[in-house]
């Protein structure tokens, strides 16, 4: 059984890698990677924007909510500030600058308030590139987020490229397959140590039962150790 499961998957890392792109040769100048809650960027590509960093591109961590629904026991004002901290954390660990939108954890929203925020935080700071959740998606706060980045990708004039990207595909990613791959083998202990400041959240489980087989399987697919996997969305006019 295991050496069928093995000849299935190395069948499907050579269809999916035939025309695989590589978001390392966008030659990007500042990026912007937005997630639902303290610990997203960092597990759903931490190693990217580690090597985004190496090129010289400007990498800014966007943290949509802070965490308040994320801690049992503690009410939404201790959850917000233990999970702040630690997404401090993180970033000094990457050398990233981290920006704290005000959405609440599990009661995140879709308005007109909501969606001026996520482009006003945007067009503040330029990017030339996004990354942010695959809109279907288990969790309400990714597909919203997924959402309102989308919109602010529309009514900017698609003055961005944008990926999604995957987090704990099949228990909350749905449908996804990845065209663009980034090569994180050697950033990925940089990574995890990120992630891993998120101490509220006892991670090590999903580690073990997400991130390793995901990043492995991704790593197939492109042909290397470790890898993170993301879908473009095509602007008007673009291949």
């Amino acid at each position: 059984m295991k050496r069928i499961f093995l000849v299935f998957a190395l069948m499907a890392a050579v269809v999916f890698s035939a025309d695989a792109q590589d978001i390392m040769g966008g030659h990007y100048k500042k990026a912007l990677v937005i997630g639902a809650h303290p610990d997203d960027p960092e597990s759903m590509c931490g190693g990217t924007m580690l090597k985004l960093k190496e090129q010289g591109c400007e990498v800014v961590c966007v943290y949509f909510t802070q965490g308040e629904g994320g801690i049992p026991g503690k009410s939404e004002e201790e959850a917000r500030e233990i999970r702040h901290g630690e997404a401090l954390n993180s970033c000094a660990v990457m050398g990233i600058r981290p920006i704290f939108m005000t959405q609440i954890d599990g009661r995140s929203e879709i308005n007109k308030a909501r969606y001026d925020e996520m482009k006003a935080v945007i067009e503040a700071e330029k990017p030339d590139l996004v990354i942010t959740h695959w809109p279907i998606d288990s969790h309400r706060d990714h597909r919203n987020c997924a959402i309102l980045v989308y919109d602010s990708w529309r009514r900017t004039g698609y003055s961005f490229d944008l990926f999604y990207v995957e987090v704990m595909t099949g228990n909350q990613t749905q449908n996804f397959n990845p065209d663009s791959y980034v090569d994180i083998t050697s950033v990925r202990e940089k990574k995890l140590e990120a992630y891993l400041c998120h101490k509220s959240q006892n991670l090590e489980k999903n580690i073990a039962g997400y991130h390793d087989p995901m990043e492995r399987m991704r790593g197939m697919e492109f042909h290397c150790q470790w890898a993170e996997a993301f879908i473009r969305q095509i602007g008007p006019g673009k291949k």
